[in-house]
């Protein structure tokens, strides 16, 4: 179970998958989560690590009530990328060990996000080697795992950057709209220079077409368009936007608990997809 890419300067073989767009509402962390869980009910070891400022999946997995819990006490990844560091007298650093949240789910760990990853950049600006932060908090405990899952914010900002620099793999969900389809080319540019920037060899595995409503004719035209554009890289599968999705997150559930046949069919197909193209 072992990529055949490895992270520069990290002895291990982890999969480590950043789930990125440059839009947000198109499934990042419905795909990210539900992964996550599909991976962890496979008996791998698994790690998520929110890095959206919106903090979506940790709230989908342990509830706001238990993300204030842990913030308050051991923290979140904004203290490994030294978020939090000009907050405390003393600079206090808090490490992996501190944040990360053992058995979020099952096989699942969580390090959870927090909402001062909205300023991260500014509050990072004269932090030597700002994009590799995650990496050094992580690259002791990375070879525990299976695999890592980033969700990343819908944009290519530092929590973004620290996600791809220890990725081995990114995939692209996409929603059936302009501004979605719209972006794609951008960002693969985009991506293609910032892993020659961060000395790492990203590999796609997959566009995944995501929050598909009902059958209408411009939204077949822009499936079709997507799949001739970006031909081989777009998975077959496809996830429908249902209720039984977002019902599961307020849960703090995955699809697999949610008792939605169709759903978990979706989710399974594709995430067969996405294991063939990582490597599992």
């Amino acid at each position: 179970m072992a990529a055949s890419t490895a992270i520069s300067g990290v002895n291990q073989m982890t999969i480590v998958l950043s789930s990125i767009n440059l839009k947000g509402g198109v499934g990042k962390t419905t795909l990210a989560v539900n992964y996550a869980a599909y991976c962890g009910r496979k008996k791998r070891k698994v790690l998520l690590c929110d890095l959206d400022p919106q903090a979506n999946a940790s709230f989908g997995m342990i509830g706001v009530e238990g993300w204030e819990d842990h913030t308050k006490t051991k923290g979140t990844v904004a203290d490994l990328l030294g978020a939090r560091r000009h907050k405390s007298a003393q600079g206090a650093v808090k490490d992996f060990s501190d944040v990360v949240i053992s058995s979020a789910w099952k096989n699942v760990d969580l390090i959870p996000s927090h909402l001062d990853l909205f300023t991260v950049d500014l509050d990072l600006a004269g932090l030597t080697a700002r994009e590799f932060q995650l990496k050094k908090s992580l690259k002791d405990h990375l070879g525990d795992y299976n695999i890592v899952i980033c969700d990343c914010p819908p944009n290519l900002t530092l929590p973004t950057q620290n996600a791809l620099a220890i990725s081995t793999h990114y995939m692209v969900p996409v929603s059936l709209d302009y501004l979605s389809v719209l972006g794609i080319g951008l960002l693969l540019g985009r991506i293609e220079v910032l892993s020659e920037d961060l000395d790492v060899n990203l590999i796609n595995a997959g566009i995944v077409i995501s929050r598909v409503g009902r059958p209408a004719k411009h939204r077949a035209e822009t499936e079709s368009g997507v799949r001739g554009n970006f031909n081989g890289k777009v998975l077959q599968g496809k996830i429908a936007d249902r209720t039984a999705i977002s019902a599961a997150m307020e849960k703090t559930e995955s699809i697999y608990d949610s008792g939605d046949k169709d759903a978990i069919a979706e989710f399974n197909y594709i995430f067969a997809e996405l294991d063939q193209n990582v490597g599992f």
